[in-house]
């Protein structure tokens, strides 16, 4: 007896039986379960975009996104924001999410990265000290319509291909790379026994020697010898630290890393202080132990990112002996911004949504990663700074390079859908020829089309003083 079963869902605006199933139902119930999700949505009903009559005013979905932010951080946000129409992008993830609301879905829900774009991938490593190619982003994470991370992914391609210069044929082929490589991968991913997919890792090595092109195999070796050879106290703590006597403290690098006003550097408030509490009690006793072989020197203030600043982050500096550091970040946790189109969250703390959302979609996690509430109400989540991680320069890249990192990407988010929902029905659903491939890169040319219209309509507000803008000074 098959362990299908129907149950109502919502896609877009109407009903529809969506196919659930056992969690034990076989390989191939699961993929045909996928294939009957084509007759309530067609793959290629994936290209559709248009602004829709009640869409909100581009102005009024970025200030809400702001609500609860430091006040004085926001023009700093207005200025990175203003560089161009990718970095404009990157802060985007509510307004497109109330764009994408509105487009065809098949109303599976696995869990989501929420904010997929190229830039929120790169290498970083894992407890054993290998480095692997994930995710590395899930402030926005939470049970969503899966086509929406793909779609984003997607069309950050198109941007990003655009604001390097490249062809607009570059641009959409580098677009419908990704998805062809979501969907083979899913395939892949689709026929593992679970222990094995749940063990699987994108290993930076792997991906290295496949490349074709010799300068590209020779670059990407040197990053990654790069990244083993500096250590957090070779690299990241002369940077980021001063010494007086025997205080140690995090340098203020304004406007972009200070210590709050009326703090001292090496004054570790009590509020800081019972935050940090809670967030020790999110880890497990072994780490616990660990963690308290550091002692805590000094916090700090910490601007990071595009569409993050104005939340809190905190950069804590922690001392086992003099030359044995550790930092922490710990970040502002709020709703996600898929919650207003996909439901609320079913964890209480934010951080503790981010926290699950990591260890659920990347194969291996910060050992440090845990979560807190502070005493003002306020969620963090916190984890290390800067282990080992690799930056990908995006904005260097030419039309190869762009073409392997679409590859990479596109496998990276096809193992996060797969541990957090169901490889089988997902590639029962794309099936094998090249329809949704097709269909997601033609919305990823309109939607980037559309982000460049709302990208005129933003800088309009700042050129009229509707909206303030800070410009930070280039690095030397």
């Amino acid at each position: 007896m098959s362990k299908i079963k129907q149950t109502k869902e919502v896609a877009t605006s109407k009903n529809h039986d969506v196919p659930s199933f056992s969690k034990h139902a076989t390989l191939q119930e699961r993929y045909a379960a996928g294939k009957t999700l084509r007759s309530f949505c067609a793959r290629d009903a994936h290209d559709a975009w248009k602004v829709t009559r009640n869409r909100k005013e581009v102005i009024s979905l970025i200030e809400a996104s702001e609500k609860g932010r430091v006040e004085s951080l926001i023009p700093l946000r207005h200025g990175r924001m203003s560089q161009s129409p990718f970095t404009f992008y990157r802060a985007g993830a509510l307004l497109m999410a109330h764009d994408l609301a509105k487009t065809p879905n098949t109303a599976y829900k696995p869990q989501i990265c929420g904010d997929c774009h190229l830039s929120n991938f790169g290498g970083f490593a894992t407890p054993e000290r290998q480095i692997i190619f994930s995710i590395n982003d899930m402030d926005e994470t939470l049970p969503a319509p899966w086509e929406w991370d793909v779609k984003r992914l997607a069309t950050s391609f198109v941007i990003a291909c655009r604001n390097n210069g490249l062809s607009e044929n570059t641009a959409q082929d580098a677009a419908q790379l990704c998805v062809q490589s979501y969907r083979q991968h899913m395939a892949g991913f689709s026929t593992m026994k679970q222990m094995e997919l749940w063990y699987y890792m994108i290993d930076s090595n792997t991906l290295i020697a496949d490349l074709d092109d010799p300068d590209l195999r020779k670059r990407a070796i040197k990053r990654i010898e790069k990244a083993r050879e500096s250590q957090i106290a070779d690299d990241v703590y002369p940077k980021l630290t001063a010494k007086e006597g025997e205080i140690i403290y995090i340098k203020d690098q304004l406007p972009t890393i200070f210590h709050w006003e009326g703090h001292e550097p090496g004054e570790i408030n009590e509020l800081v202080k019972f935050a940090f509490r809670g967030y020790r009690d999110s880890l497990s006793p072994s780490y616990q132990t660990l963690l308290d072989r550091f002692e805590m020197k000094d916090v700090a203030i910490k601007v990071v990112g595009v569409g993050s600043v104005g939340t809190l982050c905190w950069v804590l500096l922690l001392m086992a002996t003099e030359h044995d550091p550790l930092f922490l970040q710990a970040k502002q946790a709020g709703p996600s911004v898929l919650e207003a189109y996909a439901g609320r969250s079913v964890f209480d703390n934010h951080g503790q949504r981010v926290v699950n959302g990591y260890r659920l979609l990347q194969p291996a996690s910060d050992i440090f990663l845990g979560w807190t509430r502070g005493r003002q109400g306020r969620d963090f989540y916190f984890r290390q700074l800067r282990d080992m991680k690799i930056k990908i320069l995006v904005e260097t890249f030419g039309k190869s390079e762009m073409n392997v990192f679409a590859d990479w990407c596109g496998q990276a988010l096809a193992l996060a859908h797969a541990r957090g929902g169901d490889a089988a029905l997902l590639s029962g659903y794309m099936g094998k020829g090249n329809a949704f491939d097709k269909a997601v890169a033609r919305f990823a040319v309109a939607y980037a089309d559309q982000n460049e219209s709302d990208y005129e309509v933003f800088m309009r507000a700042i050129k009229q003083g509707k909206l303030k803008a800070e410009y930070e000074a280039p690095e030397a």
